[in-house]
């Protein structure tokens, strides 16, 4: 017995026979199946319907006035030569029919022919579509993430969400506001909007509010004129002025003195600053990317950041989840880290073991991305002897780590694989099932344990 498609992944067939009686019946029977069918009496429509990244199938009979089938394969395979095609042909039809699967038609049916037979073909296409539409979303992934440059490295849907957001705002002039956790990837995230950007031939300029002296940070931003104050023997271009055309990246935008923020906010309003000791505007033409950890909103109502400035900034919103929230991640991420600490210092990577990567997937990660691209390079140079303490030393011998229960590193680890393979099938549940090996109801319940939601992963 042909197995349905789920309800919860409707996959569209387009029917096309100028036959009633074989619309009607072949297309009750597709329909009873589960497929959503559109059936037509002609096909010069078809190619209307259907695109590159179309995840149904179609059928259609071979010999028809106007556009035949022969004339609709290559319409079709003009949009897409991987899009399944079943023709259905009569006994005359048969050596045309083989030739048509030479040409690239997925198969044929002969009329008059049984609905099991229609049904394995439409199962068998259907599922050789999905694989296509599958790979081809691998290698854009894959693509995407061996790119030169920065990369935002992961596949759970909120880094997902995160990389769809990033590229549909990377050539817009609206300043961006990051918002993280220590240690998340915000430095990393400025320089990967940048790179994305129309402005990536231009400089970005990257300065930590926090790092500079009180007494300095204006001239750092701002430049100055020879003589604006003591000391000042040269003109100096300052960081906003080199930053033209590019991307100013503003670290610790939190720890900005108060009187600077006034300027700041200034800046960001008229796009021109004036040196130190110069009445000259320069005008500028720039994005400012501006990150904390802190929350800005709260530290507006406490007194402690301009609510104006933080309202001005706050004009895109990037939240980076922090490490702990995207276990499944962790692994890729350990391997990226591995291999460029391999290279760096010319030394082989240990294989990571399954105790050594559920070890990783336990941890909690309160230093993020950075904790774990730290441990990542003392694996690669100290191998086994490496012991995954999580508080930066390096232990060899002593007592075994307090680890949660075995229920609960049970569930967290298997809450984890569900997540990864909802992850890898875009929230299908049928491909999750067959992933998995689980029944249908196991796998509901377990989701509903967890929380987990297939709609998040789409």
């Amino acid at each position: 017995m042909t197995d349905k498609p789920q309800a919860d992944a409707p996959r569209p067939i387009i029917l096309v026979d100028d036959e009633k009686h074989i619309r009607l019946a072949a297309g009750q029977s597709l329909e009873l199946a589960g497929y959503d069918v559109t059936t037509l009496e002609r096909a010069e429509t078809v190619p209307e319907l259907i695109s590159d990244d179309w995840n149904g199938v179609l059928v259609s009979d071979i010999n028809m006035p106007g556009l035949d089938g022969l004339a609709l394969l290559e319409r079709v395979h003009a949009i897409d030569p991987d899009l399944p095609l079943i023709l259905i042909t009569g006994h005359g039809d048969i050596s045309m029919a083989v030739q048509a699967m030479r040409d690239g038609a997925y198969d044929f049916i002969e009329k008059p022919f049984a609905t099991e037979v229609l049904l394995e073909t439409v199962r068998r296409a259907m599922d050789k579509r999905a694989l296509t539409i599958e790979n081809r979303r691998l290698k854009a992934e894959l693509e995407a993430q061996s790119a030169p440059g920065p990369r935002l490295l992961g596949n759970t849907p909120s880094i997902r969400q995160l990389r769809r957001l990033v590229h549909s705002i990377a050539d817009a002039p609206a300043d961006i506001l990051i918002q993280a956790e220590t240690g998340s990837g915000k430095d990393l995230m400025a320089r990967y909007i940048h790179e994305h950007s129309v402005r990536r031939d231009r400089n970005f300029v990257a300065i930590n509010c926090g790092a500079v002296p009180e007494n300095l940070i204006e001239s750092e931003l701002f430049g100055h004129e020879k003589g604006a104050f003591t000391d000042a023997k040269a003109r100096r271009i300052g960081k906003f002025e080199h930053a033209n055309g590019g991307t100013l990246f503003l670290d610790e935008i939190e720890s900005m003195p108060m009187a600077l923020q006034i300027k700041l906010l200034r800046v960001l309003e008229e796009r021109a600053i004036e040196r130190l000791g110069s009445n000259q505007t320069i005008p500028l033409d720039l994005r400012v990317i501006a990150a904390t950890k802190a929350d800005l909103r709260e530290q507006a109502a406490r007194g402690l950041f301009r609510e104006d400035l933080y309202y001005r900034l706050n004009v895109v919103r990037l939240d980076i989840p922090p490490l702990r929230e995207r276990p499944e991640d962790i692994p890729l991420l350990f391997q990226h880290f591995a291999l460029v600490a391999s290279a760096q210092y010319n030394r082989e990577m240990p294989p990571l073991s399954a105790e050594r990567i559920h070890s990783l997937m336990l941890h909690d990660w309160p230093g993020n991305v950075r904790e774990l691209r730290n441990l990542a390079e003392r694996y690669v140079l100290l191998g086994e002897a490496c012991t995954f303490d999580f508080d930066n030393r390096l232990i060899t011998d002593g007592p075994e780590q307090v680890a949660p229960s075995l229920p609960e590193q049970v569930e967290r680890f298997e809450k984890t694989l569900i997540q990864a393979a909802l992850s890898r099938t875009g929230g299908s549940i049928r491909d999750t099932l067959d992933y998995l090996g689980l029944p249908r109801k196991t796998l509901y319940d377990k989701m509903r344990k967890y929380g987990l939601d297939k709609a998040d992963y789409k």
